[in-house]
């Protein structure tokens, strides 16, 4: 008998975790392609998911017999490393290269290539452009490439 209830446990958590992979996740990143990530959105982005998998999983028991929740890191591992930023930065390189196989006559690559500001930038440090992380993401992805050859 206790093994037939840690066996429907373990396959409602198994379903709701694969919802909000396959729900929440596309509602929250609707239209991800071309958002610039600033550090403040990352953070509320995170908050959110690691909300959700804490009401998913629950309460940990702690070998004292007192209850906790559950640590960043292992969430993190629950999920295994497939968090909300990763999930975006997947979909923004898909997109990317997306652009770069459609041919030049269409709208969004002339708009993409061609659009001029009408204004000069700010003094100051400049504002990141969906350009620059993308450069970025695909620096992390050589690196890590290097790292597992």
């Amino acid at each position: 008998m206790q093994t037939n209830f840690s066996l429907k446990v373990y396959w409602s958590k198994k379903i709701k975790t694969e919802t909000i992979l396959e729900y929440y996740r596309p509602i929250a990143t609707f239209g991800c392609e071309v958002w610039v990530l600033k550090q403040t959105t990352r953070k509320k982005l995170m908050v959110f998911e690691r909300k959700v998998l804490r009401k998913i999983f629950g309460p940990t028991k702690e070998r004292d017999g007192a209850w906790g929740n559950k640590t960043n890191d292992e969430l993190d591992e629950l999920i295994t490393h497939k968090n909300i930023i990763n999930h975006i930065k997947a979909q923004r390189l898909s997109w990317f290269g997306h652009l770069h196989r459609m041919p030049e006559e269409r709208m969004v690559i002339k708009k993409y290539t061609m659009w001029k500001p009408m204004s000069i930038r700010p003094q100051g440090r400049p504002k990141n452009r969906w350009e620059d992380d993308i450069r970025n993401d695909k620096k992390k992805l050589k690196k890590k490439k290097k790292e597992l050859d």
